[in-house]
């Protein structure tokens, strides 16, 4: 579809009211748009649009208080309750290590903002929500009612574009790090080599980029020494066994612009059709399995002994959640979850060449 036949700001308001129930991220691919055009179609009336400037955003956000950090992919919705704290700031990487909220940030990524004020009744909600250029949701901010409205507004104030035109420029998806690499020339055993050397779950990504493989690719390659993989049933198995076991966990969700992680326990595990929901009182975790086509077991060398994640990836080979065992740096894998991460259901048969 292209912009000329894009329907008009007025049209989607209109959809939007027509349709209260359905969630903006549904609705605007039911329109044929992106989230952020869908949102830009309420500037001056509900929406200001904000300069996607992460530092400052970062640093006002402090001020602000008690929030909801909302981090998601198509397949996945990372929500965290707290404040934003311990902010390091960046142009290329920017963090985010509070207790509560714990971000990794790629501001480059970040291209269209918008603070945004619904009213129902007597109720107000308030939110800042952040897109990339093709306007997909990188990340949004939920106030609550134990946040700072007055630093709020000032931070709205302090971000505010000159531009509050009610459309955004529809722009295609850059480049994306787990997308497959075709053609790629790396052995089994140059993989494999690498592989064994790493000293730190960091370099991976680097190790990737030098071989020129994706995540999958790499998995699918290495064998059962370092990855393997699982029945579609397993993370299933995983909530259920590290709810009753009170395990404490670490669950990243992410997209090109933003990774979002909750490290703790889980409690209140619930499973409604497709989707399995973490519904525990500062997180919340919604993740539809309908998507899920693989998931692995990752073994990882470190300078403290290698250290197993759980990853599942959609039918693109994208990566749509990863799981750990809560540990610090410095910090052995917990003997739980590495126990539980090893029984959990295989699937037969070779995994590599």
């Amino acid at each position: 579809m292209d912009q000329r036949e894009r329907p008009s700001p007025d049209e989607i308001r209109r959809a939007q009211q027509d349709n209260p129930k359905i969630r903006e991220h549904d609705l605007a691919a039911r329109l044929g748009i992106s989230e952020a055009e869908l949102v830009a179609a309420h500037c001056g009336q509900g929406a200001i649009r904000v300069e996607p400037r992460v530092n400052d955003l970062l640093t006002g956000l402090e001020a602000v208080g008690e929030v909801v950090a909302h981090t998601r992919n198509e397949s996945a919705v990372h929500e965290k309750i707290g404040v934003y704290d311990k902010v390091v700031t960046g142009n290329k990487h920017a963090l985010v290590l509070g207790d509560d909220i714990d971000l990794r940030i790629f501001p480059k990524v970040w291209a269209h903002g918008f603070a945004v004020e619904k009213r129902n009744g007597k109720d107000v909600s308030r939110s800042l929500q952040f897109f990339d250029a093709a306007g997909k949701a990188m990340h949004k901010v939920q106030l609550g009612p134990a946040s700072n409205l007055d630093a709020y507004q000032k931070l709205v104030a302090d971000l505010e574009s000159s531009n509050q035109e009610p459309i955004v420029v529809f722009k295609a998806s850059g480049a994306n790090d787990d997308a497959e690499v075709p053609d790629q020339a790396t052995t089994v055993q140059d993989l494999r080599e690498c592989w064994s050397q790493l000293t730190d779950v960091h370099q991976f990504f680097d190790m990737l980029k030098r071989l020129k493989l994706s995540r999958r690719e790499a998995v699918r390659m290495v064998g059962e020494v370092y990855a393997w993989a699982l029945e579609k049933d397993a993370i299933g198995a995983m909530f259920q066994q590290a709810a009753e076991d009170e395990m404490p966990i670490m669950c990243f969700v992410g997209n090109r612009g933003c990774i979002q992680i909750h490290s703790g326990p889980i409690k209140w595990v619930k499973t409604i059709g497709p989707w399995i929901n973490v519904l525990d009182e500062t997180f919340h975790l919604h993740l539809g399995t309908h998507h899920v086509r693989e998931i692995w077991a990752v073994r990882k060398p470190t300078k403290d002994g290698h250290v197993t994640s759980l990853e599942a990836y959609d039918a693109d080979g994208k990566m749509i959640v990863q799981f750990f065992g809560k540990r610090r740096e410095g910090e052995g894998e917990r003997e739980d979850w590495r126990f539980l991460a090893e029984t959990l259901p295989r699937i037969p048969g070779p995994t590599a060449a």
